[in-house]
């Protein structure tokens, strides 16, 4: 509850800051610069670097790039119909396309289905999501950003994302455990993303812009919510055996779009509204459909 609490809080904030002189419009955009430039790369290095890897770990951490790829293929292919602009299509891929696995995804995972999921919980938010955020996402979001196909453009874009670095580093120290006073630093500045990033959402976030974009916001949470979870439903039907680590996965794809990644959207100007309001309706619109997908799992309905 405290999480959600926090949440309520930390929007209210930013659409209470908006009405006040002493926050600029540059607001957003000197948190989201906190975010990627500290908050995230103090989690990577603290989280992967002590992140238990083995062979059953693909299978959660596998679900991510499965949604990805069919946002990217559905999404685009609706831009290339000439259904949706580019910027619009992006924003949607990288919306819809990631989930909250962690914020949001760990709590509601530890009350549907127990304690005992958040290890496939972790493995599919840290292996999965940020993984992909930080290849696929960040080389799409450069190309939109930049209009264009540009090799030497794009490596710098991707160079350019702090947390690449973190991932790295976290990498080549896995051998060597970190002090625990570094730990704790690193912890404590990671903890700093969420309630930032949902002030910077909150400060973005424009009701009355749902007027122009209500169509595309439906199709982008109408495929984060529901037609992403059941696609992984139908594709991870073999693991039914394995009770928990099916029902895992399934939830984890039908969590609300992703913070990180709506701040990069944000951040790189790629229809800035929208990723907003997906954020900022996705996030209390999943509680009531993932508590309806649960029910549903657990009764063998489906």
């Amino acid at each position: 509850m405290e999480n959600f609490l926090l949440l309520g809080i930390c929007f209210g904030l930013g659409l209470f800051f908006r009405r006040l002189p002493q926050f600029p419009e540059s607001t957003p955009k000197v948190l989201n610069g906190f975010i990627l430039f500290i908050s995230l790369p103090s989690l990577v290095l603290y989280h992967v670097h002590e992140l238990k890897v083995d062979v059953t770990s693909l299978l959660p951490s596998s679900m991510p790039w499965v949604v990805f790829g069919i946002a990217v293929v559905f999404f685009l292919g609706l831009y290339k119909l000439k259904f949706l602009k580019f910027h619009t299509a992006v924003c949607l891929v990288l919306t819809a396309g990631l989930g909250n696995t962690s914020f949001v995804g760990f709590p509601l995972l530890e009350t549907y289905l127990g304690k005992e999921s958040l290890g496939y919980g972790i493995l599919a938010d840290q292996l999965g999501t940020f993984m992909v955020l930080s290849f696929p996402g960040i080389i799409l979001a450069s190309i939109a950003m930049d209009g264009k196909w540009d090799l030497t453009t794009l490596v710098k874009r991707v160079l350019g994302f702090a947390p690449i670095y973190a991932l790295f580093i976290a990498i080549l120290t896995r051998q060597f455990p970190y002090p625990d006073a570094f730990k704790l630093v690193l912890l404590r500045l990671g903890d700093t993303l969420t309630p930032l990033a949902l002030v910077s959402v909150g400060f973005m976030l424009d009701m009355r812009t749902i007027a122009g974009h209500g169509k595309v916001l439906a199709l982008g949470l109408g495929f984060k919510l529901i037609l992403a979870p059941i696609i992984v439903y139908w594709i991870y039907s073999p693991l039914k055996e394995d009770t928990l680590l099916f029902q895992t996965i399934v939830l984890e794809s039908a969590m609300a779009p992703m913070v990180t990644s709506t701040v990069i959207t944000i951040e790189k100007n790629i229809s800035p509204h929208l990723a907003s309001l997906m954020l900022g309706i996705g996030i209390p619109i999943s509680f009531g459909t993932t508590y309806v997908l649960n029910f549903l799992l657990k009764g063998n309905y489906i």
